[in-house]
């Protein structure tokens, strides 16, 4: 008799499988796409910025995604110290500036701009806008007459100033109710008194002028001349 030989087992001939990619989760989230991580930990950003100014736990991009949100949400500039607050690590004033600067740059050719104006930073309507929204709103500004005007351009060229120094530079006596209309507009106020007899109040503008100019300094305002120039042209 043959003797039997028992076949031997059959290998496992299937072709070796890759592993699956893992998979995204949620869609893309203020520009950017996440995915998970195989290790199991939170979603990380794709291709992230190499520079890193916050400690590993948040880029550049996504800062200026938080300052972005933070600055189109409030109606009032930001000033530094209340942005710097919204890092997760100390950042110095240049490093802030800089980011700034580049989400402003990010908002070029649009219907808003980021400015910097004397309180801070914020978001605006472009000039050339102004006239399509005045349709929704469509009351006018206050107009002011040529001596407010005149009182305005004094005190904004010769600050700080008492009642009796405009009126000696106008010629003529300034009434108190041209003062309170600077002063109710939020342009002008009592920055200290003079020291001569009668304690006269001292004038100076305020950073709500410059904010409502779009002007960051004085120095960025018409020279004098110009200024009258104006007051001649609205006269």
């Amino acid at each position: 008799m043959s003797e039997q030989i028992e076949p031997l087992p059959m290998s496992d001939s299937r072709p070796a499988t890759r592993p699956e990619p893992a998979p995204e989760t949620g869609g893309p989230i203020g520009g950017f796409k996440l995915k998970a991580s195989p290790e199991g930990d939170l979603p990380s950003l794709e291709n992230p910025i190499k520079t890193d100014l916050f400690g590993g736990r948040m880029n550049s991009q996504q800062f200026k995604c938080v300052l972005e949100a933070a600055l189109l949400t409030t109606a009032e500039p930001l000033s530094m110290s209340e942005l710097k607050k919204l890092s997760d690590v100390s950042l110095d004033s240049r490093q802030l500036e800089v980011i700034l600067e580049e989400l402003a740059l990010d908002w070029q050719g649009r219907g808003v701009e980021l400015t910097r104006v004397a309180s801070g930073w914020r978001f605006r309507a472009r000039p050339e806008m102004q006239p399509y929204l005045d349709r929704l709103n469509p009351q006018k500004p206050p107009r002011y007459s040529r001596a407010v005007l005149e009182t305005l351009a004094i005190i904004v060229y010769h600050q700080p100033v008492t009642r009796g120094d405009i009126e000696e530079i106008r010629g003529v006596a300034v009434s108190s109710q041209i003062l309170k209309t600077l002063e109710a507009r939020g342009w002008v106020e009592v920055v200290g008194t003079r020291d001569t007899p009668g304690r006269p109040e001292l004038f100076a503008t305020t950073k709500q002028m410059l904010d409502d100019l779009n002007l960051r300094a004085l120095q960025e305002l018409p020279s004098l001349q110009e200024i009258g120039a104006l007051l001649e042209v609205g006269a």
